[in-house]
């Protein structure tokens, strides 16, 4: 793949819009339907079950459900079906006093099945608030920091590329999350980071050989400097992308349920942080490189 000489930048027409009309769609959604926080989040219980016999998940839900637990979600994990996970949103009632009442309920309606609670987690609405702040705060930094670092490093028309192109990843994935009403979660906040962490490595890899272009290649106009750079850097961009989507598709897959999502959103992150490193970060420097001119 050496001497492939795409035309990339002659695709930015095209791309730019696909990028802008993305976005958009995932910011309608989330204002519009919103995201369907995790336990963390809202406040809640979580409790880890295990049963010695194996149980139906809808006979679990139904007997959750007649004791007056309508709102609690009940998922399984694990080869067999006796190990679930019960999730409880906070309410006017004490939290520890609920998890009592569905470990009475459980050990009374599934007494024969042999039922084990493994872990029960407990945090109040105020603490899930704090967390929820505090997640988003954290993604603010990073992006904030990744933006003094690329200033530092390069230029200072580099820096707003490589935010524009983290930013477009992370509103693209919080879409796809309310699209099909996935759990956001801490943990999903942790892999929100590590690809903003992955894809900014991309972009400055693209970064640094486009600054290396704009020094030898003095003849040639920017356009042209950043098509040969998005070549020169495509082999090594597939083959990292690639390698590192393998694992977490396999992560995903075999994993179970406790790391399913995190894995999900480094699935997404991968393939969306290789695209905006090509098509976002690069037609930003162009852009900036015109209202320079013209300022």
């Amino acid at each position: 793949m050496k001497n492939v000489n795409l035309n990339f930048v002659g695709k930015f027409p095209l791309a730019v819009p696909l990028s802008i009309l993305m976005v958009v769609a995932s910011i309608f959604l989330f204002f519009s339907k919103g995201l369907k926080y995790g336990v963390d989040f809202t406040g809640g219980a979580e409790i880890q079950i295990t049963f010695e016999d194996t149980v139906k998940l809808g006979d679990l839900r139904a007997a959750l459900n007649s004791s007056g637990f309508e709102s609690s979600q009940v998922t399984s994990f694990g080869e067999i079906e006796n190990h679930f996970l019960i999730k409880v949103s906070s309410s006017n009632e004490d939290l520890n006093t609920t998890t009592d009442k569905i470990t009475a309920m459980l050990n009374e309606s599934f007494a024969d099945k042999g039922p084990r609670v493994d872990k029960t987690d407990i945090v109040g609405p105020k603490a899930g608030e704090h967390l929820r702040v505090s997640g988003f705060q954290a993604m603010a930094w990073a992006l904030l920091m990744i933006m003094i670092y690329i200033a530092l490093r390069f230029d200072y028309k580099y820096s707003p590329g490589a935010i524009v192109a983290l930013v477009h990843d992370i509103l693209i994935i919080i879409g796809v999350f309310v699209i099909f009403d996935r759990e956001f979660s801490l943990q999903v906040v942790g892999a929100l980071l590590a690809v903003i962490g992955y894809s900014v490595n991309d972009t400055v890899v693209v970064y640094d050989r486009v600054r290396e272009q704009e020094e030898k290649s003095l003849g040639k106009s920017l356009k042209e400097q950043i098509n040969i750079a998005l070549n020169e850097t495509l082999t090594r961009t597939l083959l990292t992308s690639l390698t590192t989507f393998i694992v977490a598709v396999v992560m995903y897959l075999m994993g179970g349920s406790g790391i399913e999502n995190f894995f999900f959103v480094i699935c997404l992150g991968v393939i969306i942080g290789t695209y905006s490193s090509i098509f976002v970060a690069a037609p930003t420097i162009l852009l900036l490189d015109k209202m320079g001119k013209k300022a």
